[in-house]
């Protein structure tokens, strides 16, 4: 197989919502920074809830900061876009971070934020599908999320992806484990 890594800051496909609307799935890049601020400002508290876990009024500027160091070996950012140019505007994220792991694989914890309005369009399994592409590019063996036990949306995108789960319940949160290897592998 070709390793496509060093092609990987120039990641773009183009796809569509289940309704049919054109989007493109590509890198965050250092000029996504407004995009992303809007589209944050632009979430409905309950979408900040289950994403973070809590209320915040703004993306903290070191979550920002970190798009100029995505390099797939630590970091990896997708965005979902709708239009192009100047017209261009952020409908969903989805990130891994690499995180320590006892058992020598490489792991990261996975992470999905989809703008209310284009939520159930599938969009979250594509992004799963296109970071899954991207870490097993990078070595990554597994992926490990927290989820809201109450967010059955984002919970049954993992059990939909065809990848080996486990899960863990506790105080009203699931921990998800993705095993990233090749099937048979």
């Amino acid at each position: 197989m070709q390793d496509d890594s060093a092609d990987d800051r120039s990641f773009s496909r183009a796809s569509a919502l289940r309704d049919g609307t054109p989007v493109t799935l590509r890198v965050m890049r250092p000029d996504d920074r407004e995009r992303l601020v809007r589209a944050f400002s632009q979430l409905d508290e309950s979408t900040i809830y289950t994403r973070f876990f809590g209320f915040r009024k703004e993306l903290p500027t070191s979550a920002l900061d970190r798009i100029a160091t995505i390099d797939f070996e630590h970091l990896a950012g997708l965005v979902v876009t709708l239009g192009a140019g100047a017209g261009e505007s952020v409908i969903g994220t989805a990130s891994y971070v690499g995180i320590p792991a006892r058992d020598g694989g490489k792991a990261a914890e996975v992470a999905f934020t989809i703008e209310e309005d284009y939520q159930r369009q599938g969009l979250a399994g594509q992004l799963l599908a296109a970071l899954t592409e991207l870490a097993r590019r990078h070595g990554f063996t597994r992926f490990e999320a927290e989820v809201l036990a109450g967010n059955a949306p984002m919970l049954s995108v993992f059990q939909r992806s065809g990848l080996p789960m486990r899960t863990r319940s506790e105080a009203g949160v699931v921990h998800v484990t993705l095993n990233l290897s090749p099937q048979g592998g």
